[in-house]
């Protein structure tokens, strides 16, 4: 018993007096001694300020969460798509699967802390004919590289992967910090990655992977869902962006998480008298080629952001793209996150610390853009 100090104690000292490897097998329950806890641990795994007496969070959500909206959108075409399963790696309340699984219970699995495992599950299923949905942070899929590589796009599987937690995470510490994705991704041929701008788009986009057929990664942020851009919602095509103003002069080229950053940025260069495209990158990998040689025709600076590494990343394969295209001239100026480990933080302070702000970014092409113009 876990929870019997004197019995551990006992138990351990016993153990002391052996000369070889002991294992001691401790039983505990999650939550114990804290009623509301107790009755629902999965909602105490990682908490927000919490009233005591009654276990429920002192401010209660208004706003939907882009997990809310992946859930949700799930939920409706497991309706309509018999063969679609979910799979996550006890995550099923953090990855917003829970849902899925109570509705359709012969649907949905759970392998445990295991994600290599559950995308060699997944691959396995699409091989079947079914098509899987893996749900998982980030920073978890890492520990299933080899299996992405080797299970799902050797073979071009249509498994979707639903990666949350992209980005900067804030208060669960650096291990989490899910800015590496982009990155060990895009290195891998048959993949294909997006990343949605607000709520509308990452529902537009899983619909899009649900009915993809080859392997797709869609990454999305933390979080309140951004609501804003309602009236741009292009359809979604393989690997072409969604111009959001078109002009000349100064072109910000944001993905995913960073559109919402742009839209600021924009705003304060108008005010200053430049001249500003904004474009929503939409895809990660494939760049979408037209649009990169459009806007070196119409712009003399581009601003590429990213909530990811720099090394590898997407402002990295835009800047190869230009390198490879002879008689491209444009300035280039890559917003990412530096070669290095986030620690532990408020969101926002990280992103002044890390230059994803929108200060740091107005002042970068600010300084490209004279540089250009002199």
């Amino acid at each position: 018993d876990g929870h019997n100090i004197q019995a551990l104690c006992k138990v351990f000292k016993e153990a002391q007096k052996l000369d070889h490897a002991v294992l001691v097998h401790v039983l505990t329950k999650k939550g114990k001694g804290y009623e509301p806890a107790e009755k629902n641990p999965a909602a105490f795994h990682g908490v927000s300020p919490f009233d005591i007496k009654t276990g429920r969070p002192v401010a209660e959500k208004k706003y939907p969460t882009y997990t809310d909206v992946f859930s949700k959108k799930l939920c409706q075409l497991g309706e309509t798509h018999p063969e679609l399963v979910a799979v996550t790696a006890a995550m099923p309340d953090g990855t917003g699967v829970a849902a899925f699984g109570k509705r359709f219970p012969d649907r949905f699995f759970d392998v445990g802390i295991a994600e290599a495992h559950a995308v060699t599950s997944a691959a396995g299923m699409a091989a079947a004919g079914l098509r899987p949905v893996v749900a998982v942070y980030s920073s978890f899929l890492q520990r299933a590289y080899d299996q992405i590589l080797h299970d799902v796009c050797i073979q071009n599987l249509p498994v979707v992967f639903a990666i949350d937690r992209a980005g900067l995470v804030g208060s669960d510490g650096e291990t989490h910090q899910g800015i590496f994705d982009i990155s060990y991704l895009s290195s891998i041929p048959n993949m294909t990655i997006m990343a949605p701008k607000n709520k509308w788009e990452l529902s537009d986009m899983i619909k899009y992977a649900v009915n993809f057929g080859t392997p797709v990664a869609v990454r999305y942020p933390r979080g309140e869902a951004y609501d804003g851009l309602k009236e741009y919602r292009a359809p979604i095509s393989i690997g072409k962006c969604e111009w959001i103003y078109r002009e000349s002069g100064i072109a910000l080229f944001a993905l995913g998480s960073m559109v919402k950053t742009a839209v600021a940025v924009r705003d304060a260069l108008k005010a200053k008298g430049y001249s500003c495209s904004l474009i929503n990158a939409r895809f990660a990998k494939p760049l979408d080629e037209d649009a990169l040689r459009y806007i070196t025709e119409h712009h003399k600076v581009i601003v590429t952001m990213e909530e990811n590494v720099i090394s590898g990343g997407f402002g990295e394969h835009v800047t190869e793209f230009y390198n490879n295209e002879n008689g491209k001239d444009i300035r280039i100026v890559n917003i990412a996150i530096p070669d290095e480990y986030v620690e532990h933080g408020n969101v926002e302070l990280l992103r002044k610390e890390v230059g994803l702000d929108a200060d740091t970014i107005i002042a970068r092409t600010i300084e490209a853009y004279q540089n250009v113009t002199e």
